[in-house]
């Protein structure tokens, strides 16, 4: 991974490379054109690819929660309620109801997972210092936070470069296609194949959240 444990000379924990403008993604897609000739060849059918920051915070955490086993189109209608009923916060969310998160579109579970961010209490300043796999660790401890949502928000909210969802649909299945595999690899398997995306492997799932979107005329993440 990208982070390190090793502190630099001031003291600072090294996280490595982080994503802050669109000249980064395009190092890093013109990184992975020059080593893989397949990824050159997604890049120039797909066009720029976007940035897709984020912000941080308690919001994003819980969009992507909102986000998990349902449709981009499902997702986005969810969390407009949400915003539009003011749900989008801590405080909110802890003082709402079952019936008021079910009235925006929540599921019992999904309930269950935004009342348990919203008591985390999640130091999100210092997330930031944290390398990759400690943000990750710290994150699934939360209930309702899976390794796929710890890892959308290491990528995008703090622009980790060398993140990769392993876990995701999308990209498995734009990986099969661009890379002409017999079936769509589980996380296992595609940990294994990003490895060689290593140190753009956040860029390398950009490319395949895009070539996804091409191939199947559909939105592969929000």
């Amino acid at each position: 991974m990208t982070g390190s444990k090793n502190p630099d000379a001031a003291g600072a924990v090294n996280v490595g490379r982080i994503i802050t403008s669109d000249a980064c993604v395009s190092e890093g897609a013109a990184w992975l054109a020059d080593h893989d000739a397949r990824f050159a060849a997604a890049i120039d059918l797909c066009g720029p690819l976007p940035l897709r920051r984020k912000p941080e915070g308690f919001a994003e955490l819980l969009s992507a929660i909102v986000s998990q086993q349902v449709s981009v189109a499902s997702a986005n209608a969810i969390w407009g309620r949400m915003v539009e009923a003011g749900l989008d916060t801590a405080t909110a969310v802890a003082a709402a109801s079952e019936d008021d998160l079910r009235g925006v579109g929540l599921s019992r579970q999904k309930i269950r997972y935004a009342h348990a961010l919203a008591a985390a209490g999640i130091d999100f300043d210092a997330l930031r210092q944290l390398p990759d796999s400690e943000v990750i660790e710290t994150l699934t401890q939360v209930s309702g936070i899976g390794t796929w949502t710890a890892e959308i928000y290491a990528m995008f909210s703090l622009g980790r470069a060398d993140v990769f969802a392993h876990g995701d649909l999308a990209l498995q299945e734009g990986a099969r296609i661009l890379l002409d595999l017999p079936e769509r690899p589980k996380p296992a398997a595609m940990r294994r194949i990003a490895e060689a995306w290593s140190p753009w492997r956040s860029v390398a799932a950009r490319v395949l959240w895009a070539y996804y979107r091409v191939a199947k005329d559909r939105e592969g993440i929000r």
